[in-house]
């Protein structure tokens, strides 16, 4: 089974990880992390076979309209998802919006884009869920 793999664009904090992350790669999803808009540039051209972008609506560094029309730019059918707080920065080259208190919407959106992979996880954890009842 190959897993989606997405990167994720979110603003560094001391101490901490990105909890977007957590949430992406409890749902057996495989993550690339970028904390900076050059950073999220320089992974894209590195790994240019990602199935999706998740980013940071309010990024200090670029703007999330600049950092989506990159990304579009290099490839224009990658999906590019912003996420924002309520009411936040407009971004319209992205392909979703999100707001930033929703993971179970942008777990759908993720599924959504990638369904067979999907629901592979979700039967291979069923299977191991049976697995460990035995």
């Amino acid at each position: 089974m190959i897993r989606p793999c997405f990167l994720v664009i979110d603003r560094e904090f001391p101490g901490s990880i990105s909890t977007r992350k957590l949430v992406l790669e409890t749902a057996k999803f495989n993550v690339i992390t970028a904390y900076s808009g050059p950073e999220a540039l320089e992974i894209f051209r590195r790994f240019p076979a990602l199935d999706g972008i998740v980013m940071d609506g309010e990024m200090d560094d670029i703007s999330a309209e600049d950092l989506a029309q990159n990304f579009k730019a290099a490839n224009p059918d990658i999906p590019v998802i912003v996420i924002c707080a309520p009411g936040g920065a407009y971004c319209p080259s992205a392909d979703k919006r999100v707001e930033s208190f929703q993971p179970a919407k942008l777990l759908e959106i993720l599924r959504s884009l990638k369904p067979r992979e999907s629901e592979q996880i979700e039967k291979h954890d069923e299977e191991l869920s049976k697995e460990k009842l035995r």
